[in-house]
């Protein structure tokens, strides 16, 4: 028997569609146990296979419409004590980067604002610094920035070096959303790169953030001169955390004059793209952030890494010492790809310890209420 054509038509149609889908279970596990040679075995795989497979993990965990706009703002220039080799803040290299105090309250908030009108719903701010030791009057400040921009209804991550446990508890007093403290590159590798401060120097500071309730945000640097095999041992590391990191940011190393990587060749494309997608299976969940080097990186690189899994960038005027993509230019992008901005909050390990926090608000409000009742009604 003949079908009519409609019915050939519907055929085709269907089989188009099931071709682009992965055979694979409904929803990817979270895994907390990946060895090294797992990933690497992901990794080294033909590379659209390997794209193929992290976009259909990037659609069983989120909406692949959706990028996370995000805002930096260097808030306190350079003068910091550490080598990290790749930076221009570093007090050790001569760079075209001057030191600065601590910006006042006032820009910082213009900034926040002006960022969530163009779109951006996390504004981060940076402060070269090795750790808050001796800054009290600094912290109790940057702390107020905290509280004003959460107050906007934005979400809000800084980066400050080493915490404590307690500056972390203050901070999430605070309102702060996220923690950037990236481990750079991996264990193996990091000596070559810094000196001044250890891998678990990074780690403890990683556990005060997450044992605080705050988002980890903490991913690495390609270029640095590092392998495979350390771009790997990156991912293997976070993969293993007790709690996957709430962002894992890509950066391609920009090289800037007079810092002991200005010479390095720029990171392959390829590079990029497999870390994102290896990434993105690995850590199913975690928001992947296409952040420092992005602008080396043509439209169409760009959709790819966001196929791939890449679901966040840095968007505005300026990064710590970078250059970034400007707003409407983004945004424009963002329209030709039929992407959209995240909301605040959307994201849903980021809702959930913002909720929590929002119950024991509510809780200790509710606490205030009753005891103030009560002594109202002992005073009549």
């Amino acid at each position: 028997m003949i079908r009519p054509c409609s019915t050939i038509r519907l055929s085709a149609h269907l089989r188009r569609t099931l071709a682009t889908h992965a055979s694979s279970p409904a929803t990817s596990p979270t895994r907390h146990s990946w060895t090294k040679q797992e990933i690497q075995k992901i990794y080294d795989s033909p590379l659209l296979d390997l794209v193929f497979r992290a976009a259909s993990v990037h659609r069983q965990h989120h909406d692949p419409s959706k990028i996370q706009l995000c805002t930096l703002m260097n808030i306190k220039t350079g003068g910091c004590s550490e080598d990290c080799s790749y930076c221009s803040q570093s007090s050790r290299y001569s760079t075209p980067t001057k030191a600065s105090r601590l910006v006042d309250i006032e820009p910082v908030l213009e900034a926040a604002r002006k960022a969530k009108e163009n779109g951006s719903t996390r504004f981060c701010m940076g402060a070269a610094w090795r750790d808050l030791s001796g800054r009290k009057r600094g912290f109790e400040r940057i702390l107020t920035m905290v509280r004003e921009i959460r107050g906007m209804g934005m979400e809000v991550c800084t980066t400050l070096g080493m915490l404590t446990p307690e500056q972390a508890r203050q901070l999430k007093e605070a309102g702060l959303t996220a923690y950037n403290h990236n481990l750079d590159t991996s264990r193996e590798y990091y000596p070559e790169v810094i000196t001044s401060r250890s891998y678990d120097d990074r780690l403890d500071t990683i556990s005060a953030v997450r044992d605080a309730g705050i988002s980890v945000c903490s991913g690495g640097i390609l270029g640095l001169g590092e392998s495979d095999k350390d771009r790997v041992g990156l991912i293997w590391e976070v993969a293993n955390m007790p709690e996957h990191p709430e962002s894992f940011p890509v950066n391609a190393l920009v090289p800037i004059e007079g810092t002991p990587l200005e010479n390095n060749e720029p990171v392959p494309y390829q590079t990029i793209l497999r870390t994102i997608s290896t990434a993105r299976i690995v850590l199913p969940g975690t928001i992947i952030r296409l952040a420092a080097g992005r602008q080396t990186l043509d439209e169409t690189q760009q959709a790819m890494c966001f196929m791939a899994g890449a679901n966040a960038v840095f968007t505005g005027e300026q990064m710590l010492t970078t250059p970034c993509s400007p707003w409407d230019e983004d945004k424009s992008m963002m329209g030709r790809w039929g992407l959209v901005g995240m909301g605040s909050f959307e994201q849903p390990n980021v809702a959930r310890k913002e909720g929590a926090k929002l119950e024991e608000r509510s809780a200790a409000q509710q606490a205030a209420r009753v005891e103030a009742s009560g002594e109202v009604q002992a005073s009549v």
